[in-house]
């Protein structure tokens, strides 16, 4: 197709409208614009066409021959381009908003938040998917990924939802009154890690330290490996702000902790481009309920 010889949209859209209305006002109106601009687009289109499209006639207008004909063929342009757009929404309104994150990030942060998404848009299904795997994102599949790191993946958009010291933590039935001075202090304990992550290994390797016998890990997905703090199975590092009510109550012992950065954290990752209206309520909910915390508590 060569759209260099087609006429403006504008004009198209002006013209289709006096040839419905037969009114330059009423166009105008159709529009939400002056009957002055519908004159002129109607104009631009006839000095692009070479052909007169309308004449006045009392206090409206008539299609002239050539307006007839053009007006048929705009009209049924039009109507299918609307009924596509309206197939399309349509598809992409009943389509489930896929989300995916982390398995602790689900547990600890976003299921006791859920219900409320879901009574504020009860018409919106989701569909959760809880992996420690990074999914791709392609069109028609993942709408938001929630994502730790530093925010930078290429071809993406990512905006910080949760800035958190990261700790590394053990449950105090296990370590009880001890004193831990280094890393090296923690080589005899058992660790507990999610599935798919090596936070606690990167970490060891980031103090300078080189184990002498292999690690005791047991790789667990992310919610049996909160439960297993709690029951003194291991240490672990997390995110604070999944475990803050049990470090509070004592039960939970923060033995090393690495202060919140301002570009690592939890972001918000979706496709670049327009988002749907499902998405755009979901990262609007998420941020309120990020605001909503820090107005209460203050930012950690």
């Amino acid at each position: 197709m060569n759209f260099g010889t087609l006429p403006p949209l504008t004009s198209l859209k002006a013209f289709a409208a006096v040839a419905e209305t037969g009114s330059l006002s009423a166009a105008g109106r159709m529009l939400n614009v002056t009957h002055v601009a519908v004159s002129q687009q109607v104009r631009s289109l006839e000095d692009h066409l070479g052909h007169s499209l309308v004449v006045r006639e009392g206090r409206g207008v008539v299609l002239t021959e050539e307006g007839r004909l053009l007006a048929q063929g705009v009209r049924q342009a039009f109507v299918q381009l609307q009924d596509t757009v309206e197939a399309l929404s349509k598809t992409a309104a009943g389509r489930p908003l896929h989300i995916t994150m982390t398995p602790a990030f689900a547990v600890s942060w976003l299921m006791p938040r859920i219900s409320e998404f879901r009574r504020e848009h009860p018409e919106l299904e989701l569909m959760l998917n809880p992996t420690a795997a990074v999914v791709e994102m392609q069109p028609g599949g993942v709408d938001v990924a929630i994502r730790f790191g530093n925010g930078k993946w290429r071809g993406l958009d990512a905006e910080m939802l949760l800035s958190t010291n990261f700790v590394v933590v053990a449950a105090t039935c296990l370590v009880g009154d001890k004193e831990f001075h280094g890393p090296e202090d923690l080589l005899g304990y058992p660790w507990l890690q999610e599935f798919g992550t090596n936070e606690l290994s990167q970490w060891v390797e980031w103090q300078g330290v080189v184990p002498r016998n292999k690690l005791n890990v047991t790789h667990l997905p992310g919610y049996m490996v909160l439960e297993g703090l709690r029951r003194g199975e291991g240490i672990t590092a997390t995110a604070r702000t999944f475990i803050e009510a049990e470090i509070e109550a004592g039960t939970l012992k923060v033995l090393f902790e690495e202060g919140a950065s301002e570009t690592t954290g939890y972001h918000i990752v979706t496709r670049q481009g327009v988002q749907r209206p499902a998405v755009k309520a979901f990262v609007s909910w998420l941020r309120n309920q990020v605001r909503s915390v820090e107005t209460a508590n203050g930012p950690r």
